[in-house]
């Protein structure tokens, strides 16, 4: 449904929740002035309704979670919690947390390779990247990272370490160690060669890690040249690094493929085949559709690098493997990989890019760049990307700020929006740059 055009936003309700919310959360956590945030009631669909009663269409997918919509796993948590809520995930685990590292292998190393994957799960995106870092330091013995400027992979003290958005990272640097060497994210029009002479400078002996995400997110939607991943992959091949993909925001049909690191297969070719095929793999977001579950996904002979139990883990968590997370997750799962799934994203897809196109005409615009539905426009500067969110937001649409600058207006909606439902978006998105 399209939202209606509302004039009260945030309404009442929205601010004195707001109020009540500054008394007692970290002031540091949720932004708050007199017109931001709303505050969520339900949602359905592409649509938010706030506890005002306003309706929205949300651009975002809530973070990227709600991959076909909210509620497409819904019913999938409704039956398993009424049979088990929690299990004891390390010790007793669930049985539906076996048919989820089943079905994760099967769409990643098994269908690359025909080779098994193995799994190690988390709640939080970052949990997956740090899995995943520990995950290269017992498979080398080395503790150097290499990762990108810009990169983004959550705000956890291991996947700091890869941060590549500074002002993340600075006020926590005297307790991170210093193990990380970063390389700037070559853009898709940029080519390669700057990239490749970059690499050459890099101390392979020392790398255990590269860690990078195939289209970068929070960074500002860059898309890198082609032949960018395998570059990484021979590079790794070579000096004995661990490849670690970040898919936490690009998995699942966001860029227009199952995942992103497929897009790579029509560039240079490995010894392993046309797609560039990571050592390890992070997944989180949109894998359940609204539950808190992640999952490093490895090759099993790197994932055996970890010791085999007994009897206590090196690394888990209360929450492992959740019942009700892995139900959702296999269901949302099984709605990706529906024959429709891919035509529905391919057409939504390029009617967002065919509308965003549109804009790159305006003064205002510097760029639309993206892949699929992630697709960021950049603007001449980081207060007219905050002056469009909310003016957005006051009509009845939900958009973020993206990249290090806040200059990346980030359209990431649901997979599922209709035809209709762009066209409302940007219309409206044009008249507010263009007023």
């Amino acid at each position: 449904m399209l939202p209606k055009i509302y004039t009260n936003v945030p309404g009442e309700r929205s601010l004195a929740w707001g109020k009540r919310l500054g008394e007692v959360e970290c002031r540091n956590t949720t932004y708050l002035a007199e017109d931001w945030p709303i505050f969520w009631e339900r949602a359905d669909g592409v649509n938010v309704w706030d506890v005002d009663g306003n309706r929205f269409l949300d651009m975002t997918s809530g973070f990227g979670v709600a991959g076909l919509g909210y509620g497409f796993t819904a019913e999938a948590l409704r039956r398993q919690s009424d049979v088990l809520l929690h299990a004891m995930g390390d010790v007793h685990p669930a049985r539906v947390k076996v048919e989820l590292c089943e079905v994760l292998s099967k769409i990643t190393y098994e269908k690359w390779e025909d080779k098994k994957g193995k799994c190690l799960f988390g709640n939080s995106g970052f949990e997956a990247v740090e899995a995943a870092l520990k995950t290269a330091v017992l498979a080398t013995g080395r503790a150097g990272i290499l990762s990108f400027e810009g990169g983004y992979h959550g705000l956890g003290y291991g996947a700091l370490l890869g941060q590549g958005i500074g002002w993340f990272r600075e006020p926590f640097e005297g307790q991170i160690a210093k193990v990380t060497q970063r390389l700037k994210f070559p853009r898709e029009e940029e080519g390669l060669d700057d990239f490749l002479e970059q690499l050459t400078k890099v101390d392979g002996s020392k790398i255990g890690a590269v860690l990078v995400e195939p289209i970068q997110g929070r960074g500002g939607i860059v898309v890198p040249p082609e032949g960018f991943l395998a570059a990484l992959r021979e590079w790794c091949n070579k000096v004995g690094a661990v490849l670690i993909f970040d898919e936490i925001y690009t998995g699942f049909w966001r860029t227009g493929k199952m995942f992103a690191c497929e897009w790579d297969n029509k560039a240079r070719e490995d010894s392993r085949g046309s797609v560039v095929v990571p050592d390890l793999i992070c997944l989180g977001k949109a894998l359940s559709g609204g539950f808190p579950i992640s999952v490093c996904v490895g090759r099993a002979e790197v994932m055996d690098a970890w010791p085999e139990s007994g009897g206590e883990a090196l690394h888990t968590s209360t929450f492992l493997g959740n019942p009700m997370g892995c139900a959702m997750a296999l269901e949302a799962i099984r709605r990706y990989q529906e024959t429709e799934t891919e035509s529905l994203v391919r057409e939504a897809a390029e009617k967002l890019e065919s509308g965003l196109r549109k804009l790159e005409s305006l003064g205002m615009v510097k760029e639309v760049r993206g892949r699929g539905l992630m697709m960021g426009v950049e603007m001449d500067c980081g207060e007219r990307v905050l002056d469009l969110t909310k003016a957005l937001l006051r009509e009845g649409v939900i958009v973020l700020p993206d990249g290090p600058k806040g200059d990346v207006l980030a359209l990431t909606p649901p997979l599922g929006i209709s035809s209709e439902e762009i066209d409302f978006s940007m219309e409206l998105l044009r008249n507010l740059i263009e007023f």
